[in-house]
């Protein structure tokens, strides 16, 4: 049974209040007109506690929830399902929460961690496919294959090859069909990279130094390199274990960016010092000659509360453009490292959930698109609508989904009948709290206007990251 509507906790209220049900609808009603070439599945991911947590509850712990919507010959389906985990079967037996969080760290008892592990594998954070397999992901656990239907197939270990987790944000090279990702852990090694071919076979995992644990949600790659940041979330295991928050602020530990050589990646990395700041999310990076342009939504701190910590005001990420020079070569600087990092804003107005056509991933891209939001603070994050940025001409188009819309993230799917970086669709879940109907909004990528708004007959609670999965 999910947690009720009596709780104070605002991540569970409001657009985050979970649902409690599984369901299956078909030829759905939609507003407007679906392009016939949008033919597969948009699946989002996101956070849905089963169970009432005994603790304090972190928006980050709730079992992971995929929320589907299929498109085939003009016609619209949705579907949801739960990620289940090893630890969500043992709480269905048990019919109750049997795990902490990020907030309230909790071991469960000897015979739950014997039989799932002392950590719930939630899954719940984004969802990508590579080389026929679809993948529920959440940063600190091995990723979790799913069926095209949503049904959970298990955790996935690329065959025995892969120690340790994986990112919630792996990147696909559109030229290689390469899956490129990270895994960190609160223990040594810190820091794991690997690289799984287009055949989705491991071919390599390099263990890189890092002087502390610390959270690194995404990272960035390009053509010929892979960009880490070292920013100074760390995790205090001592508090963990004492039944306290998992991650803390601390930026005397002093924040970094490397570099690493995709041909080379056993020489290591490439370490830059810079001011701390903290970024969730990059867009994209590319290689400008010898330096690397990487863009992402920068904020001064970390911009999300564990345990029993405020936040200090309105702490928004801003999209942000950083130019790394002089980190080419191979093997790790040492203090003396004259490479350099620049760095300006790009726009003055909150935005997360950055995102562009994959086509362009780690290539120069001119279109990115990121969700806004009027509202900013500790408790409160709103999505209202996209903006469309031109980063080669420094200009924005911003469309809103209305007056009492909450949007999240918009995945890009592209038109396989028109030419052009932008020439696809804008595919995001968005609730009218005026109508109390939730919605998967079709925008046209290229002009930034509703192409069609397929009806949900549930509501869609908000979540994380998905991916367009496209027929073929």
């Amino acid at each position: 049974m999910a947690p009720t509507a009596s709780t104070s906790n605002p991540y569970l209220l409001g657009q985050f209040a979970p649902v409690a049900d599984e369901a299956d609808f078909e030829n759905l009603e939609v507003v407007g007109d679906l392009p016939a070439a949008l033919n597969g599945t948009y699946i989002r991911n996101g956070p849905n506690p089963q169970f009432a947590p005994s603790g304090r509850y972190h928006v980050f712990d709730g079992d992971g929830m995929l929320h589907a919507v299929s498109f085939e010959n003009g016609r619209a389906s949705y579907r949801n399902r739960y990620v289940v985990s090893r630890g969500l079967a043992a709480e269905r037996r048990a019919e109750r929460s049997l795990f902490g969080g990020l907030s309230e760290f909790r071991i469960p008892d000897p015979d739950i961690v014997a039989d799932a592990g002392f950590m719930k594998n939630t899954a719940n954070t984004h969802v990508v496919s590579h080389a026929g397999r679809i993948f529920a992901l959440m940063e600190a656990a091995p990723p979790t294959e799913v069926t095209a239907e949503l049904e959970t197939v298990g955790e996935f270990d690329f065959g025995g090859a892969l120690a340790g987790p994986m990112t919630a944000h792996p990147k696909i090279d559109p030229d290689t069909g390469e899956m490129l990702f990270f895994g960190y852990s609160p223990f040594p090694p810190f820091l794991r990279f690997h690289v799984a071919d287009k055949s989705g076979r491991l071919t390599t995992s390099v263990d890189i130094d890092l002087p502390a644990s610390v959270m690194m949600h995404d990272f960035a790659v390009t053509a010929t390199r892979v960009v880490f940041f070292d920013l100074p979330a760390l995790f205090d295991v001592a508090a963990m274990m004492a039944g306290g928050p998992a991650v803390r602020w601390q930026p005397d530990n002093g924040a970094r960016i490397g570099v690493l050589d995709r041909s080379h990646p056993e020489a290591g990395v490439r370490w830059i010092e810079v001011e701390p700041f903290w970024a969730f999310h990059f867009l994209n990076a590319y290689d400008d000659g010898d330096a690397i342009v990487v863009e992402g939504c920068r904020a001064e701190r970390l911009n999300v509360a564990f345990g029993d910590e405020v936040l200090d005001g309105r702490i928004a990420p801003l999209l942000h453009r950083w130019r790394i020079s002089g980190s080419t070569g191979t093997g790790p600087t040492g203090p003396g490292s004259t490479g350099t990092v620049t760095d300006e804003p790009l726009d003055d107005r909150p935005s997360d959930f950055p995102r562009l056509n994959d086509r362009r991933a780690g290539l120069p891209a001119r279109f990115g698109y990121v969700s806004h939001g009027d509202d900013w603070s500790d408790e409160v994050v709103e999505f209202t609508g996209i903006t469309k940025h031109d980063l080669t001409a420094g200009t924005t188009t911003t469309h809103g989904y209305g007056k009492a819309a909450i949007c999240g993230e918009a995945a890009f799917a592209p038109d396989p009948n028109r030419e052009g970086e932008d020439a696809g669709w804008l595919l995001n879940f968005v609730h009218d709290r005026a109508e109390s109907v939730s919605s998967l909004v079709v925008l046209d990528a290229e002009t930034m206007t509703e192409t069609a708004r397929v009806i949900i007959p549930r509501r869609v609670p908000f979540g994380f990251h998905g991916n367009w999965v496209a027929a073929d």
